[in-house]
């Protein structure tokens, strides 16, 4: 079986390619990223087009979405262009949501390939569905999705042999969209366990973790009206990740409830992980966010939104708490039990440990993988 991979960014992708190279199917991996940037993979079996991702990077590194929302079309288009110019034969085609219309296409005429559609977040009309709601509740102009974005992803939806979703969430969400099941294969994502785990901790503040961009779409504005008001000794909260422009007058008016980090190398995230006493994802829509493993293979107990994919990570009461979206009341009240019961917070500490070990990481992700294309080639046949 030959597996062949795209997607312009990293995402969950190089963990996919790693997976098929170690179970002898990995064709080719495209990418946008510079192949230095493409760690544990022979160089041949990767191929790059850099010059595209640059820019594209260093906008979401500064924080600017929007701008960058404004280029997210040419660039799928484009890099979709050249991938297909360059595709091999091969029997699987495994592309991310919107960046391979025309890959897929050649794949299934000229080589007669399964091809996959990755979809990382809920169905994409759901999705701006509730982002829209989301906007219109903070007051902020949503500009939306590209509708030929939207056009795109839809037809890869309605070309494809398969859509791939990572979680119970993103697979409900596609079935209210009215994609039939057959269609449907979900595989949750692994956590890094050889990059996260624990170190002690160095102090004694209950420290509440966040990581992710300070975006309206990931509910930050909830998790800081959930500590407001809250005069609690030795509490801190940490925030990691890029600002994004919508978010800074949420982020000002609750200026001095918060320790704002800025972008952490994912390698270093371990340390400051370990020096947390929980970890929160308020998100209003994600896919199944990798943080939330990172998190729990550090020893962290995780408040988290329906909204997440926690589900399918975590039991509600066991490795942590799950949570309605929009609701900072609810944040508040778990973060109240997790800092005057440290028994409870040790129970949950070693839950989540022992739950995201038991999930098997990367490898099993990678097995599933392998399992779901045999299957899916031999159901065609």
């Amino acid at each position: 079986m030959k597996v062949s991979l795209g997607c312009q960014g990293r995402f969950h992708f190089f963990e996919l390619a790693r997976q098929m190279q170690r179970l002898g199917h990995l064709d080719r991996l495209y990418t946008a990223y510079p192949l230095f940037k493409v760690k544990g993979l022979p160089s041949q079996k990767v191929a790059t087009f850099p010059w595209l991702m640059s820019p594209y990077m260093a906008l979401g590194r500064v924080g600017l979405n929007s701008t960058l929302d404004r280029f997210r079309y040419p660039i799928n288009a484009s890099f979709d262009m050249w991938m297909a110019g360059r595709l091999e034969d091969c029997d699987v085609v495994h592309c991310l949501s919107g960046t391979g219309l025309r890959t897929h296409t050649r794949a299934r005429e000229r080589y007669g390939a399964l091809t996959v559609c990755d979809r990382g977040s809920t169905h994409i009309l759901y999705q701006q569905k509730l982002l829209a709601e989301e906007f219109d509740r903070q007051g902020v102009r949503f500009r939306g999705a590209d509708k030929h974005l939207v056009e795109r992803e839809l037809a890869e939806y309605e070309l494809c042999d398969l859509i791939w979703v990572p979680s119970d969430l993103t697979y409900r969400s596609f079935i209210l969209q009215g994609v039939p099941a057959r269609k449907l294969r979900k595989n949750p994502y692994g956590a890094e366990l050889d990059i996260f785990c624990p170190l002690p901790k160095t102090d004694q503040i209950f420290r509440v973790i966040y990581v992710g961009a300070m975006s309206i779409r990931k509910g930050i504005a909830y998790l800081l009206e959930a500590v407001a008001g809250l005069c609690l000794p030795n509490f801190e909260v940490w925030l990691i990740g890029p600002q994004a422009p919508e978010t800074r007058a949420i982020m000002v008016r609750h200026s001095g409830r918060f320790r704002y980090l800025g972008v952490i190398d994912r390698y270093e995230l371990y340390r400051y992980y370990s020096q947390g006493s929980v970890f929160v994802m308020p998100s209003i829509e994600e896919g199944l966010a990798l943080v939330q493993g990172q998190a729990m293979a550090c020893g962290l107990p995780v408040i988290a939104t329906t909204n997440t994919g926690a589900e399918d990570l975590l039991t509600d009461g066991v490795e942590g708490f799950i949570v309605p979206i929009r609701d900072p009341e609810a944040i508040r009240e778990k973060l109240l039990i997790l800092y005057h019961d440290s028994e409870l917070r040790e129970e949950m500490s070693q839950a989540a440990l022992r739950r995201v070990r038991g999930m098997g990481g990367w490898n099993d992700y990678g097995v599933r993988a392998e399992r779901i294309y045999a299957e899916a080639l031999r159901t065609r046949e």
